[in-house]
């Protein structure tokens, strides 16, 4: 009985998957609750997730020149209010600091949501001349935004990530880094995550406050609903108008410079979850699974078990993430819990497969059991390591083209959101009074105006005006 516990106690995603998921995320061990309301403790499992998120992500960005840099957790108020939108924007949400130690602090602080006005006023003693740009600047950090409701990864009252912030000289500069940044995280999503995302940018209504355009990444879950999943935002030269960020030119004129931010947070644990997880627990892509490969020895009290386990950990730890459980848990008891961290494959040995000269490794994702010879056993590991990977890909792709659905007028759509879920493509007529109805109306947001644009018809699905753009609507985390 104590065997099949392990998985029973992990509600049926089909049941009820707000339950699924918060059980995967504790049986998992990925995060614990805290007396701080709203706040996590993130365990080894779950942090090793994120290093191995941050470790490639940070690669990626000094590819395209990126330095990381640091700034302070607090900002003054004053600072603050110097861009109008941006602390509108950002007001509800933001944690006061009033008194340092007994004394009443003179001016109040906040607790960074976001370093936009940080990294300005930095800017403005930092730049001074055309040859001081661009600068291509990152941090890797915490903030702190007050939630009202909260869930592990996706939505915490502090929460890791990381900005980056940059000044050019030009807008054009400026967008070109804007979008490079974009797929900077669509490559990530897909080619680390092997999660599929659809680039866009964000409506008027739903862009960064303070930006001029903001570009995102979207992507489904398992669910039907939406994970916002990494945004990129121009800014044009708004905030360095209101700091008074200025460079003199090669023709010695002063001039504003133009500044871009974007950022990606542990809520993509989150999404690595709802994508690719099911009954049993964490399902993790190979690249990004803290460990690769879980060596399970069974009957290992048998002469010579034990041993040809530890050497194969050995022989395989110079190419890949490998663990061996040699606990006095029965095999059933040590695959159930392997299936639940989600570890890509498993390597089962007995004392027959040693006679063959033999192992059975088994995939995670489709609980294919494959015969490997232990002379081939590399090779066939890192074969079997790759197909998987591609596979996730794959299927979450089709699970999300599966429920990507079009509508034609505000019936079709109100019909497709009350019956299923996923995304929904429409024609819009670039009028917030529409997306404001069908918000209002039916609680779906516009996810994204896609780069690859459709011409899915000639009408507003709403107002039935002359429509602009087509738009992904749908229901979101």
């Amino acid at each position: 009985m104590a065997e099949k516990k392990l998985v029973e106690s992990i509600t049926s995603m089909e049941t009820d998957f707000a339950q699924w998921y918060t059980d995967v995320v504790k049986k998992a061990e990925l995060i614990d609750y805290t007396s701080v309301k709203g706040c996590m403790v993130i365990k080894p499992a779950g942090y090793a997730i994120w290093e191995n998120i941050q470790n490639q992500l940070d690669a990626m960005f000094k590819e395209t020149g990126v330095e990381n840099v640091y700034l302070p957790l607090f900002i003054p108020e004053s600072l603050l209010q110097k861009e109008k939108d941006h602390v509108e924007g950002f007001a509800p949400e933001v944690a006061w600091v009033t008194q340092g130690g007994s004394n009443e602090l003179q001016e109040r602080l906040c607790v960074r949501p976001t370093s936009e006005t940080l990294f300005s006023d930095f800017y403005r003693n930092d730049i001074h001349s055309y040859r001081d740009l661009p600068r291509i600047y990152n941090q890797w950090c915490s903030v702190v935004r007050w939630e009202k409701e909260t869930r592990p990864f996706l939505r915490s009252r502090e929460f890791l990530w990381q900005e980056g912030h940059t000044a050019h000289a030009t807008f054009e500069e400026a967008e070109e880094r804007t979008i490079q940044m974009l797929n900077v995280y669509a490559r990530l999503c897909e080619e680390v995550l092997a999660i599929p995302v659809i680039k866009g940018k964000k409506t008027d209504k739903e862009k960064f406050a303070g930006a001029e355009a903001t570009y995102t990444i979207e992507a489904l879950m398992h669910d039907g609903k939406a994970l916002q999943s990494g945004t990129s935002h121009n800014f044009g030269d708004g905030f360095a108008k209101a700091f008074g960020i200025q460079y003199a030119d090669k023709d010695n004129t002063l001039k504003y410079v133009y500044q871009t931010s974007w950022g990606m947070t542990t809520r993509m644990i989150g999404a690595i979850i709802m994508v690719h997880g099911d009954d049993s627990g964490l399902v993790l892509p190979p690249v990004i699974a803290p460990t690769q490969v879980m060596i399970i020895p069974i009957q290992q009290k048998k002469e010579g078990v034990l041993e040809k386990a530890r050497e194969l950990q050995n022989r395989l730890k110079d190419h890949f993430r490998v663990k061996l459980d040699d606990s006095d848990k029965s095999p059933g008891w040590k695959f159930s819990e392997q299936e639940m961290r989600g570890i890509p494959v498993r390597i089962e040995i007995g004392p027959k497969d040693l006679e063959a000269g033999k192992c059975i490794v088994c995939r995670r994702d489709t609980r294919e059991k494959i015969e490997v010879t232990l002379d081939e056993l590399e090779s066939r590991l890192e074969e079997i390591l790759k197909t998987m990977q591609k596979d996730m890909l794959e299927r979450a792709r089709s699970h999300r083209d599966e429920h990507t659905y079009t509508a034609a007028n505000m019936e079709e759509l109100e019909k497709i959101f009350t019956e299923k879920s996923g995304f929904v493509k429409a024609m819009w007529c670039e009028e917030q009074g529409c997306e404001d109805i069908i918000k209002e109306k039916l609680s779906v947001t516009s996810r994204c105006m896609p780069f690859e644009q459709e011409q899915i018809g000639d009408t507003c699905v709403c107002c039935g005006k002359p429509a602009k753009k087509m738009v992904y609507w749908g229901r979101a985390y």
